[in-house]
């Protein structure tokens, strides 16, 4: 939709007060409160994100930011149609709306709800997510290792996929010169070990560990862009098939 996104690597005690900073720079996409008193954010970002990038480094008060970065592209393009969008809106209100209730409140047929649903799911620029809550699942730790990359970040990328998906959580994510994985133990001193064998892995220059508190995904940002998309004239409709 044409939107950037920044990530902060942050400590700070008072998290009202790191998003009340970070929401200067623009809309939260995620927040994620971890052990020891480090948060983990990202922000979205509609235009200038170089300007923004470096705006926040000096707007950032009462706190140390670990780390800052831009998200980089996949290189690919979602290609979304207004009726994507419309579905898109829809499944904000209520993700687990079965086809049927979609196509009735979006007045669609259920083979064009299906097609545009399996287009997003195809697309790597679109990730279909599951939101947990860590502390709550019982007999395993959830845990993310930011990973930097020097070398070939798909090459590194496939590596790290042959070695460590058992352990995933769900699809690692990607940013410049970056990997973020989501993974899970039974047992607390194996965070530590699996860290110490990504860190090992040819390409990668260096790992740290985080084991999150909360997961918080904000939809206010997707609302924005949503409104702001269906009225782009460069948006293509799709012709419903019945």
């Amino acid at each position: 939709m044409g939107y950037g996104v920044i990530y902060f690597v942050i400590t700070g005690e008072d998290l009202d007060e790191i998003l009340q900073q970070v929401k200067l720079i623009g809309e939260p996409f995620f927040v994620v409160p971890c052990v020891g008193g480090i948060t983990v954010c990202s922000v979205v970002i509609k235009e200038n994100v170089q300007k923004k990038l470096e705006l926040a480094k000096n707007l950032m008060k009462n706190v140390r930011v670990l780390t800052i970065f831009e998200a980089e592209s996949a290189g690919t393009s979602p290609n979304l149609t207004k009726t994507d969008l419309q579905i898109i809106n829809e499944l904000t209100k209520d993700p687990r709306q079965k086809i049927e209730e979609l196509a009735k409140k979006t007045n669609l047929s259920t083979k064009t709800i299906t097609r545009s649903l399996d287009k997003l799911q195809a697309d790597e620029a679109i990730q279909f997510t599951l939101v947990y809550e860590p502390t709550k699942i019982e007999g395993y730790i959830p845990y993310c290792i930011l990973t930097w990359i020097n070398g070939d970040l798909k090459q590194t990328l496939d590596v790290l996929e042959n070695e460590f998906s058992e352990h995933f959580l769900q699809k690692p994510f990607l940013a410049k010169n970056q990997v973020v994985l989501f993974m899970y133990s039974d047992n607390i001193y194996k965070l530590d070990q699996l860290t110490q064998q990504v860190r090992k892995v040819s390409g990668v220059r260096s790992a740290d560990l985080f084991i999150p508190r909360k997961i918080a995904l904000p939809q206010e940002w997707i609302k924005d862009a949503i409104a702001d998309a269906k009225k782009s004239p460069k948006l293509h409709l799709m012709y419903q098939v019945n």
